[in-house]
């Protein structure tokens, strides 16, 4: 018999999304196309490896497609696929969560703020 948390398929969903990068670049593609550098540009703190790590995880889940053209110097491009673009209505509302989410907790706060100073 199965569990509750055998049906669960949170878990799967976020295996693919969680990464310290992957929401940041994802982000980005959603925007377009883009070349290493631009995305490497677009994360000033991402390292080379960092990067190159979290590409090939999307890439492998078939999120992100990678096109190599065959120039010197070296070309390539990383989009999303129609498959990970059915990602972005549910990133949307986790970004619309999270911004609520922020004002909730400055709000909590502030009003945690008050009561101290009445005390």
């Amino acid at each position: 018999m199965k569990s509750e948390l055998d049906s669960c398929r949170v878990e799967p969903a976020l295996e693919v999304l969680v990464g310290r990068w992957k929401l940041s670049i994802l982000y980005f593609l959603f925007h377009g196309t883009k070349r290493f550098s631009e995305l490497q540009k677009g994360i000033p703190s991402i390292t080379k490896k960092m990067l190159t790590s979290q590409l090939r995880e999307l890439e492998e889940q078939h999120i992100i497609r990678r096109v190599v053209y065959p120039v010197v110097p070296p070309k390539v491009e990383y989009s999303m696929t129609e498959y990970g673009k059915t990602l972005e209505p549910i990133l949307e509302l986790m970004h619309k969560w999270g911004s609520d989410h922020v004002k909730y907790m400055q709000l909590n706060r502030n009003s945690q703020v008050t009561n101290n100073v009445m005390e």
